[in-house]
């Protein structure tokens, strides 16, 4: 059909129609452009003015939140000394091994109980009296407090030769007052002033030849709580032999918010 004139005159006419449909949609899509393009600069411009209309109106308090959010990060930079991340120095504080291993999953296991005659002698009722009544269940302490004394047991035992026993631990309030009762020579703690009413707490002593060796005179158990004083301090537990009122077998855990004192 391309061949003869009237079909020539037909193809030229369709594609000048197509042409310029095309380029009355393109005029059309570049005109909604650049109307968009005209109103995001208006925008822009009217945000900018009320932008500086705010700042020319409120400029102290605009300096005022300027200066809180600076002044924190600028004062513990200058505090700090150093970049609390240079180096990641490493702590100093020596790590106890055993400690590091009881810590890491290690579940020590309580000594046998002795024999109920062995708290009944003379001795051992002129140091420590209703001693016989007194609780010796490991399962009533605080489970964290247990395994370190019986990590400290372990280490007295193995490294000193000293073979340790417990002469109490939970204490109930109603005898902690009947041993209050006895004078400062007993105790000064009521009840609930004590952290043996917490489970956090245990008086010991030292086994030798099956008794209990006790009292402090004794030059071997003197030197056997010198070094259950130093065992225990290295666990983390307070003696009682920096006391006032010296209590050499008794150690405690004192955690915080268990205990107003």
């Amino acid at each position: 059909m391309v061949l003869f004139p009237s079909g020539r005159e037909f193809v030229l006419a369709a594609l000048e129609g197509a042409g310029a449909r095309l380029q009355r949609k393109l005029g059309r899509a570049a005109e909604r452009q650049r109307s968009g393009i005209d109103a995001l600069r208006r925008s822009g411009h009217a945000t900018a003015g009320n932008l500086r209309d705010f700042l020319g109106q409120h400029y102290l308090l605009c300096l005022g939140g300027l200066a809180l959010l600076c002044l924190p990060p600028l004062a513990a930079f200058l505090l700090a000394g150093k970049p609390a991340l240079n180096g990641y120095e490493a702590s100093t504080r020596e790590v106890n091994t055993q400690v590091a291993g009881l810590l890491a999953g290690e579940q020590l296991v309580p000594p046998p109980a002795l024999p109920p005659l062995v708290f009944t002698t003379a001795e051992v009722q002129l140091e420590r009296p209703m001693l016989v009544s007194a609780s010796r269940d490991w399962a009533l302490l605080d489970g964290v407090y247990a395994q370190r004394l019986l990590l400290a047991f372990r280490i007295m035992k193995e490294k000193y030769g000293y073979e340790m026993a417990l002469l109490e631990g939970y204490r109930s309030p109603a005898r902690q007052d009947a041993l209050a009762a006895m004078g400062s020579g007993v105790t000064n703690a009521a009840a609930f002033q004590s952290w043996h009413q917490y489970g956090l707490a245990a008086d010991c002593a030292f086994l030798r030849d099956g008794k209990l060796v006790i009292s402090e005179r004794d030059p071997w158990a003197m030197r056997g709580y010198q070094l259950y004083g130093e065992v225990a301090e290295s666990l983390g537990l307070t003696w009682g032999g920096r006391w006032k009122m010296m209590d050499f077998g008794h150690t405690e855990l004192r955690r915080p918010g268990v205990m107003n004192n």
